[in-house]
């Protein structure tokens, strides 16, 4: 379905293929979030049966995978007032009251995150065909700001565990659509797909080293057809870049994003930690739950720190 030697051409017929512009109008803000409606979300809620629930994040701490390509740092954080300070008596509050203030200073795609619709362009233009210079300025993302889906990703999740796959290993539209006949799971409008690589679980077992940028298991190029159709939310990965690293074409860099985002519309998160949930879902046989995901709503941000909960 592409030629390794010809990204360009690969790119924009797939491009042209899943296209989503003018899908919900020409105001559309929010993609493939238009596919998690109501309806869905009350689907979803009749998922949780147990009450257990697992945080899929990572830590936001200095000992993160970042390794400052393109001013991408590890978290930064400083306490403004301590309890050394309140011992101390220097607070200047009245009847022995004392506290702790703290601020954190972070890349927002540092550690557990979304891509929001805003965050990549293909020859110049954003989502639903929009001009990039005229989306992102230096004032933020003025028309697809991660603000606009802040209330909205909550429903039904989907994991995909494929416990350890290699470096480079590109996840095809078979192996996604036999790892979910494996699992009992149907895919379709509105879910949230989680893909288990077990990249993240090697990192933290043998440290960070490529983590961030280098070699890694994830979705082929030719899965965009695959994401287009299932009409599906959003998709998350327990990896740095959510597609198969080295790329698959002979010159290029994230060109599923080039497609997945300007032209779907589809939302994708990185660096999600699954372990914990995946673990739960092999012992029950379950791989479907409730799971709510809001970015921070920072207003004209390109992407946003997540601490998604899955509910069982």
């Amino acid at each position: 379905m592409f030629s390794r030697t010809d990204p360009e051409g690969s790119i924009a017929a797939a491009a042209q293929r899943c296209s989503n512009w003018g899908r919900w109008g020409a105001d559309d803000v929010r993609g493939t979030m238009n596919f998690l409606t109501p309806g869905k979300r009350r689907q979803a809620a009749a998922l949780i049966r147990r009450g257990a629930s697992f945080s899929l994040s990572q830590a936001f701490d200095a000992n993160g995978p970042q390794k400052g390509w393109r001013r991408r740092t590890n978290p930064v954080h400083t306490m403004l007032d301590t309890g050394t300070d309140a011992a101390a008596g220097v607070q200047g509050f009245p009847h022995g009251i004392g506290g702790a203030d703290d601020v954190i200073a972070m890349p927002l795609q540092c550690s557990t995150q979304w891509d929001g619709l805003g965050h990549i362009f293909d020859h110049g233009y954003a989502w639903n065909g929009r001009r990039a210079a005229d989306v992102v300025t230096s004032l933020g993302d003025a028309k697809t700001g991660i603000e606009t889906v802040a209330d909205v990703i909550a429903g039904r999740g989907v994991l995909l565990d494929f416990g350890d796959l290699p470096d480079g290993f590109a996840i095809r539209e078979e192996h996604l659509a036999s790892r979910a006949a494996d699992l009992g799971v149907a895919i379709g409008r509105g879910d949230i797909v989680l893909v288990r690589t077990g990249q993240l679980a090697r990192a933290r077992r043998d440290g960070w080293g490529d983590y961030a940028g280098g070699p890694a298991p994830g979705l082929s190029f030719e899965t965009a057809d695959w994401l287009h159709r299932t009409e599906i939310a959003a998709i998350a990965t327990d990896t740095w870049g959510f597609e198969v690293r080295p790329n698959e074409f002979d010159d290029a860099f994230q060109p599923l994003h080039q497609v997945a985002i300007p032209h779907i519309g589809l939302f994708i998160g990185e660096m999600w930690d699954l372990d914990a949930l995946a673990l739960d879902c092999a012992s029950d046989g379950v791989y479907e739950f409730w799971l709510t995901a809001a970015p921070l709503p920072i207003t004209g941000a390109v992407g946003s720190p997540v601490n998604p909960i899955a509910v069982k």
